[in-house]
């Protein structure tokens, strides 16, 4: 190893050896020397180089992972003594022009082909050897994500009731069972391996199945709903063989491990790369930053990180979360983890989040990532705690033109990029969509209480296709919105994003939604269109700034705002509200606790404008919109996603400032 000096480059690739030094990308012609062939190897000889230097580097150290697939035994553990320096920093990175994947999985084999009652089916024993992940919850073959066995094959089942369930038993107070309608669910032979997914408000309760009585028309379950469950919520069932009946789908025995899958056409089992999941974790990062001491100065570059699973640990009486599958890790985990930085890698075949800055993550930077086929969400910044010593506050991260979609896959109720008590955290021009829950959320505090989410930007977004899909699945869930806050965040700032097609299933589909204690946010700049109940909503809070954005094309309504309460909930100034249907403002507005002036207000077609029952005078004469005006704004093409405005547009005159939006 280098003393020194010039930088160190050390290889690693799946025809190397843990025995050889790593100094070379290919072996030699003797096969005496080469690349290493595991990274917890690269890493042992990084440690090795800084126990030679006396524990500094003295200079940067650079891991070159070839291409193809390298299956963990065991997590990538970093430590503080396994950081890099400013000056020398450590990266782990692709060998350039290949794409290494870094899987938490492992090759199932041993495929045989059979016909049962007529379908063609692959059939494999998962072996011993898995040990206690003999039973998975996600599949891969040949590079795309199976669907466990479910019913029906698109839609949804509905409830038909909860015994003993009252509109006075609490909203709060879950269920184990639930009575369905004639025909759609039957005392097949295998229920009892299967699950039922049931959809209730903003949340999604995983229930595995304890029985079912077809006579009474009763399903139960060993654990309960998060909430109450109605008649009319959501559900589906899967992992049940008497469903095996669309390609791509797969079927596990618990009792057995026998996994059946129904093939694509055109794969064979001799040559499918059929990945399972046996970690739920990749890389964990280990600082110790209540001693003040951090995992520093690590870069990733153009890495793949797939193929994990999680869930729910024994004993667990409950079937989900109460918000944005919270409690789902991150395949990526760290604590304290500081100036760390994550390129152009892709976080992609995870049953779970992907990447989670946890307790005392600072400064560190996601950039030109891409998040996608996601059991949970994208990105995780903080918990849901409050830490006294700053040394164990998260803040100062950065998430920058990643591209996250397709999230939400097995915990449905996950959200793109989550912050909780964190601050100073910057969320710029990613590309958010296909999710359906929430598309950013911020904060972890309901009401006025203390709250760490503070000086958060979120900025030049495009956040699209929240709540339903863009291939028009959905909604599912309520109560959700394309950027979504909760408490007293001074400092936080919600500008120039671009956010449209966001569906909520019984209410709750905002473009921007200021949750419970929502105080002290500017959103300003935003376009925001094609929403189910409204492109704003504040539930309650005070202090918050609107202003300058373009509202366009709710569908129920346009601007809600729903608890009164005795201060200034929002000012409302200087955007444009232009629709076709639905009301203009809706929620409780006589107490007037709000500002509105100089906006511009549009209804395609005509007909009288109210301001929930009050008419545009009596409006007026109430102090508000003094300044405002009722004209067409003169977008371009509004019917054609394109809001820029006309010279002559009214909306100057007010002072309203062209956006520019990337």
């Amino acid at each position: 190893m280098n003393s020194g000096g010039e930088a160190v480059f050390i290889h690693v690739a799946p025809n190397g050896s843990d025995s050889w030094s790593g100094k070379t990308p290919t072996p030699n012609q003797f096969k005496t020397d080469g690349p290493l062939a595991t990274l917890h190897r690269a890493l042992e000889s990084i440690r090795e180089l800084k126990h030679q230097q006396g524990g500094t580097l003295r200079q940067p150290v650079t891991v070159l992972v070839r291409g193809g697939i390298y299956f963990l035994a065991d997590p990538l553990v970093f430590k503080p003594e396994d950081s890099g320096t400013l000056d020398h920093p450590i990266c782990f990175t692709a060998y350039p022009g290949e794409k290494p994947v870094i899987s938490g999985g492992r090759l199932l084999t041993g495929w045989e082909q059979m016909v049962v009652d007529g379908r063609k089916l692959w059939v494999a024993r998962v072996p011993e050897t898995f040990g206690d992940k003999r039973f998975f919850r996600h599949l891969w073959v040949n590079g795309h994500p199976c669907i466990r066995a479910r019913s029906p094959n698109s839609g949804y089942f509905k409830v038909a009731e909860a015994p003993g369930v009252t509109p006075e038993t609490k909203w709060d107070e879950g269920q184990n069972c639930f009575r369905f309608f004639d025909g759609d669910l039957k005392a097949w032979s295998t229920v009892d391996a299967g699950e039922i997914v049931v959809m209730n408000r903003w949340v999604e309760s995983r229930l595995p199945i304890a029985g079912v009585k077809e006579e009474e028309h009763m399903v139960c379950s060993s654990k309960r709903s998060v909430f109450r469950l109605d008649p009319g919520d959501l559900y589906y069932v899967e992992n049940v063989y008497e469903l095996l009946d669309s390609q791509g789908e797969w079927f596990l025995d618990p009792k057995t491990a026998m996994l059946h899958y129904i093939p694509f056409p055109g794969e064979e089992p001799s040559n499918a790369k059929a990945v399972v999941p046996v970690l739920s974790e990749l890389i964990r990062f280990e600082g110790k930053p209540e001693e003040g001491v951090f995992v520093e100065n690590l870069f990733f570059q153009g890495l793949t990180f797939s193929h994990t699973e999680w869930y729910f640990p024994e004993g667990s009486s409950v079937g989900g979360f109460p918000q944005a599958a919270i409690g789902v890790p991150g395949s990526v985990y760290g604590e304290g983890v500081r100036n760390c930085v994550f390129e152009e890698c892709t976080f992609t075949h995870l049953g779970n989040y992907a990447l989670e800055l946890s307790r005392g993550c600072q400064n560190n930077r996601i950039v030109g990532c891409r998040f996608f086929d996601l059991g949970a969400g994208g990105v995780k910044i903080g918990e849901t705690r409050i830490r006294e010593s700053e040394s164990e506050q998260t803040y100062g991260n950065e998430v920058i033109d990643c591209h996250i979609h397709e999230g939400g896959r097995f915990f449905h109720s996950a959200v793109a990029i989550y912050i909780g008590q964190s601050y100073n955290n910057r969320i710029i021009h990613n590309h958010i969509h296909d999710f359906y829950y929430t598309g950013v959320s911020i904060g972890w505090t309901w009401g006025y209480g203390r709250s760490m989410a503070r000086g958060n930007t979120v900025e030049s977004n495009h956040i699209h296709h929240i709540g339903i899909l863009s291939n028009g699945e959905g909604p599912i869930l309520s109560d959700m919105g394309g950027v979504y806050t909760l408490g007293v965040q001074p400092g936080t700032v919600i500008r120039l994003n671009r956010i449209h097609d966001v569906a909520g299933l019984r209410y709750g589909g905002w473009g921007i939604y200021f949750d419970e204690g929502s105080t002290n946010i500017i959103a300003e700049g935003n376009i925001v269109y094609r929403t189910t109940h409204g492109g704003f909503h504040q539930h309650y809070g005070r202090e918050n700034i609107i202003r300058n954005n373009i509202f366009a094309f709710g569908r129920d309504a346009q601007i809600q705002r729903t608890r009164p309460e005795q201060h200034v909930s929002f000012i409302f100034e200087r955007n444009i509200v232009y629709w076709r249907e639905g009301s203009l403002l809706t929620g409780n507005i006589d107490d007037l606790g709000f500002v509105f002036d100089h906006n511009l207000y549009w209804r395609e077609g005509g007909g009288e404008i109210l301001f929930g029952k009050f008419s545009w005078e009596e409006w007026r004469k109430l102090g508000m919109d003094r300044n405002s005006l009722i004209a067409d704004p003169l977008f371009n093409a509004p019917d054609e996603d394109d809001f820029r405005l006309k010279p002559a547009s009214p909306a100057f005159k007010l002072g309203f400032i062209k956006l520019k939006l990337t």
